[in-house]
């Protein structure tokens, strides 16, 4: 799982550690598809694509946006490693906000951003009885977009 962090005409963006799980599945297979469920709303937008690193730029602009908390945690955590305990983790956070106490957090080296850059995107509506709205739209090699009705 992953939070939207913006979008444009390039693509959809987040952020994670680049030696997490996810990093490492994308770096071995850079493709990716994001699900976006609203149950109240009876609606879902599909996307898939292509995933690539946003800039080391994008990246620190995000980064020292965050608030400094969650800089902090960015920079001590070994994101999916095994760690002895809760209090490893909390000793780096400590250690670091000392270091950094009076001048900006550096952005991590294996932190960042990733886009995925949109080869489909399918819209679902609910409908009564099954009878759902599926439109999916698809890029041509020539960055048209081709819309077609999907069956329920």
């Amino acid at each position: 799982m992953v939070l939207l962090r913006g979008f444009d005409e390039r693509g959809f963006g987040f952020f994670t550690n680049y030696e997490s799980q996810k990093g490492r599945e994308l770096a071995e297979n850079p493709r990716a598809a994001l699900v976006i469920y609203w149950p109240k709303l009876g609606r879902q937008v599909r996307i898939s694509g292509t995933v690539e690193k946003q800039s080391p730029e994008e990246s620190a602009m995000y980064f020292h946006n965050r608030p400094r908390a969650s800089q902090l945690s960015a920079l001590a955590s070994p994101q999916s490693q095994v760690m002895a305990n809760r209090a490893e983790l909390e000793d780096a956070v400590r250690a670091l906000a000392a270091r950094y106490q009076d001048e900006g957090i550096p952005l991590p080296p294996q932190w960042g951003g990733y886009r995925v850059v949109p080869t489909t995107i399918e819209f679902w509506l609910h409908r009564d009885n099954r009878l759902h709205d599926r439109l999916r739209y698809s890029r041509g090699p020539d960055g048209s977009w081709r819309i077609e009705r999907l069956a329920p």
